[in-house]
């Protein structure tokens, strides 16, 4: 496989691996933070149904005794929508009637105060022109009788603070008749509704703080991981293409001589062959042989013979071009290919080859090359062609006394 195919492979795998992770991590702490908001705002809304069913349970309370009367004191002033509000006991006090209405408006007064929460007591049909009902809770109001909403709730911006309002509706019961009825309400029907308002501007503060750091954390983790993602797949693909070059060497280097084996020196043989043969560019193979090597393993073992092989194997590397290629063919000959050289060059070449190889391997083993010369032909239909002349040749060096240089030009 090309070096570059490889990369892009690689290169798109950790690409796709950081992505899918960076996807799953980011719909993770998305998804923590939605639900983080989730739950503060269903926290938020069950507090204003607490709220809402506190006032009913009150207001059932008050309606049950059919109001409550209480002093009237200096700033207490009777229900002018009641008849007959006011009593006088016998000490001579005077005590005025509080109805559910009144009783749910001024406990909302004295909770707005407080600074906790208000809430409004509000129809579409009023008696207390004071109870007239802002936007919202029209439109709730509307709803309830139309579609049979039991709550609806929404967030305003009012005076700059953030405002959670809650509305649920009021329904006729046989009590209400009592007030109600004039206004040709039956039981059953929506006579009006709650509505409650809470200031959430620190709780969504808190809301986009808590946001904001789940996004942070989130970030920093995604980062942090695809690094390491990154960095220990980089490594592991590193490790797997050294593996997998070293196995490709392997598989194509003689492991004694460090040179091509027979079957890849035979494959760059074939494509050096077609390339000269297309564009008509000379290419010449050698054919080499150890003279008597049998006699050094008879002699010296083959521990000796071996490393005679190394040797020699060495000094191909070392005398061939950068774009030659050596390797050994079988025992102890060994075959180099010279692309785009001529016969001439060739026979030079394997001349200064056999002298190096007489010269320089003269330890305790005294050897001596024969080689055989040929450059490819017209009528070459393949490298056979070209080997066989090569052997022959080499044959004829054998021949006439070893240690030498034969060449043939054509068959």
């Amino acid at each position: 496989m090309p070096v570059s195919r490889e990369k892009k492979i690689y290169r798109n795998f950790i690409l796709s691996t950081c992505l899918v992770t960076g996807l799953v991590l980011t719909g993770i702490f998305l998804n923590m933070a939605i639900r983080t908001r989730q739950l503060l705002n269903e926290e938020t809304l069950i507090q204003a149904r607490v709220v809402f069913n506190t006032i009913l349970l009150t207001r059932q309370w008050n309606a049950n005794y059919g109001g409550v009367y209480v002093e009237k004191r200096p700033g207490v002033l009777s229900n002018p929508y009641l008849v007959d509000p006011d009593i006088k006991t016998i000490d001579g006090r005077v005590l005025t009637r509080r109805n559910p209405a009144l009783m749910t408006r001024e406990i909302s007064e004295l909770s707005g105060r407080e600074g906790m929460f208000r809430f409004h007591l509000t129809s579409l049909k009023l008696l207390n022109p004071e109870n007239k009902p802002d936007a919202f809770e029209e439109q709730a109001l509307r709803m309830f009788e139309r579609d049979g909403l039991k709550e609806t709730s929404t967030v305003e911006r009012i005076n700059g603070r953030t405002i959670f309002r809650y509305m649920a509706p009021l329904y006729v019961e046989e009590d209400c008749l009592q007030c109600h009825g004039p206004q040709n309400y039956r039981s059953g029907d929506v006579r009006g509704g709650i509505s409650i308002s809470f200031d959430i501007e620190d709780l969504q503060q808190k809301i986009s703080r808590n946001t904001f750091l789940i996004v942070l954390f989130g970030v920093s983790t995604t980062a942090i991981l695809l690094g390491l993602i990154y960095f220990f797949t980089a490594q592991l693909i590193r490790k797997l293409a050294d593996a997998r070059r070293q196995i490709e060497k392997l598989a194509i280097t003689d492991e004694l001589t460090g040179l091509f084996n027979r079957r890849h020196i035979l494959t760059r043989f074939n494509e050096e062959f077609e390339q000269g043969k297309r564009l008509n560019t000379g290419v010449c193979c050698i054919m080499a042989d150890i003279d008597h090597f049998k006699a050094v393993n008879d002699k010296y073992g083959h521990l000796k013979g071996d490393a005679v092989l190394k040797s020699l194997g060495h000094l191909f590397k070392n005398m061939v071009r950068a774009y030659d290629i050596a390797g050994r063919y079988g025992g102890e000959e060994f075959l180099i290919i010279l692309p785009d050289t001529r016969l001439e060059q060739a026979w030079n070449f394997a001349e200064r080859i056999r002298m190096q190889a007489k010269e320089s391997l003269n330890g305790d083993v005294k050897i001596t090359i024969s080689m055989g010369v040929t450059c490819i032909q017209d009528g070459d239909g393949s490298v056979d062609d070209m080997i066989r002349r090569a052997d022959s040749a080499l044959y004829k060096a054998k021949s006439a006394g070893r240690d030498r240089v034969e060449w043939i030009p054509g068959a």
